[in-house]
């Protein structure tokens, strides 16, 4: 005896549908096979990954579009000034950053600081041209592009040639931030004339210096550092 699983009313076994609600019956036994087979596609999709070739090809054609429209604009709509080349020089900068790395390994990392610190040195004497005043570029903006650079050099050598490990790279990260911000105080300092001294670099100095005094000493405390590692799972 079979009954409709919608409205309860009792089937005859030749029926194939409820006369009463017009449900179709389905047999539990004749869908054994479908039981067994997995709901889910049994070939795995894979999406292709993308070379870096059309990664750079993409970044600079939006970069190139980017500096040609504006280059447009400012010819025929904004005609005040020459804003267009400080755009392409924004778009030059991140080319610089961006697709070398991403063309070839091949060229030292060290060669990469000191393009990428020339490119900004050029965007910012590109500035100083179209501004009109070129004295602050060899007074501020070079001595702290140089002091930038080296910096992010010695970043590098530091982090590639001893052991590297998450308190190392925060070690050297903290160092350098109190390095920059030092040395671009007092460049500051000696462009305009004041002074030698500490003011808002020295904060900064100061919580640089507790991070690493805090750093160093768990670097020389296994127990410590080990324990931090299990905490922090690093």
């Amino acid at each position: 005896m079979s009954y409709c699983v919608n409205c309860g009313v009792e089937l005859d076994p030749s029926l194939e549908k409820c006369p009463l609600c017009n449900t179709p019956v389905i047999n539990p036994n004749a869908i054994s096979y479908y039981q067994n087979v997995s709901p889910y596609p049994t070939v795995k999709g894979q999406v292709e990954p993308v070379k870096r070739r059309d990664l750079v090809l993409l970044i600079s054609v939006m970069l190139l579009t980017i500096s040609a429209t504006c280059g447009l604009l400012n010819l025929f709509v904004f005609k005040h000034n020459k804003w267009s080349f400080l755009v392409f020089g924004f778009c030059l900068i991140i080319w610089v950053f961006t697709v070398p790395t991403l063309l070839t390994k091949k060229i030292s990392a060290y060669i990469h600081i000191f393009v990428d610190g020339s490119s900004i040195l050029f965007y910012l004497y590109l500035i100083s041209h179209l501004t009109g005043s070129k004295s602050w570029v060899p007074g501020i903006g070079l001595p702290i592009v140089l002091l930038v650079t080296a910096t992010a050099e010695v970043f590098w050598y530091l982090e590639h040639h001893f052991r590297v490990t998450f308190l190392n790279t925060c070690l050297y990260l903290f160092a350098s931030i109190a390095v920059i911000c030092v040395g671009v105080e007092l460049i500051c300092r000696q462009y305009l004339h004041i002074p030698y001294g500490l003011s808002w670099s020295a904060v900064v100095l100061t919580v640089c210096c507790i991070f690493i005094i805090a750093i160093i000493t768990l670097l020389l405390r296994p127990r410590l550092r080990n324990a931090l590692r299990r905490r922090m799972h690093f």
